[in-house]
């Protein structure tokens, strides 16, 4: 089943009634003589019909982040204390601001350990008109095993401020 937003079923309505429009419009003929003729455009191939699912919307994005922070709580204003030393069992909050409108932009946030091993990675849908802070948190059970660790933040799947770097003790 093909699960659609309001937004793609309104476009389809209004496109299948343009269509209906055109199809039912008679062809009329001018008996002035006096008139210029009616510039005629190219006529258009139609769309072809859609098959599968619609291709997904673009999101509006002219976000830029402005700073990332590695830390290991968030405060009621998402503010993160910046973080270089960790315990296994403490949990990671990679703090990402970003400026500027944005609308179901994807923000992800990856943990590499010094191996080069992906620790975690996780993302988050921004929805902004303004400054905004998404806080990616990360969480291991078992503890994170001690060493080197860097978190890189991805904007639609692009890297996008500084890597920040710490430790697990």
């Amino acid at each position: 089943m093909i699960k659609t937003t309001p937004l793609q079923n309104a476009l389809m309505a209004a496109l299948l009634g343009s269509v209906a429009l055109v199809g039912c419009k008679k062809k009329e003929e001018s008996t002035d003589t006096n008139a210029a003729p009616a510039a005629t455009a190219p006529a258009e191939p139609a769309p072809a019909p859609m098959t599968g699912a619609p291709p997904p919307m673009a999101a509006a994005s002219a976000v830029a982040v402005s700073s990332v922070t590695v830390g290991k709580s968030a405060a009621a204003d998402k503010s993160v204390a910046t973080a270089a030393l960790f315990a296994p069992k403490d949990d990671v909050v990679v703090s990402v601001k970003t400026d500027g409108a944005a609308s179901n932009v994807n923000v992800g946030a990856k943990l590499t350990f010094q191996d080069g091993q992906v620790a975690g990675e996780q993302s988050a849908t921004l929805n902004t008109s303004g400054a905004e802070t998404t806080n990616i948190t990360f969480k291991n059970a078992n503890g994170w095993p001690a060493g080197k660790y860097r978190a890189e933040v991805m904007v639609d799947g692009k890297a996008a401020g500084t890597p920040q770097e710490f430790e697990v003790k």
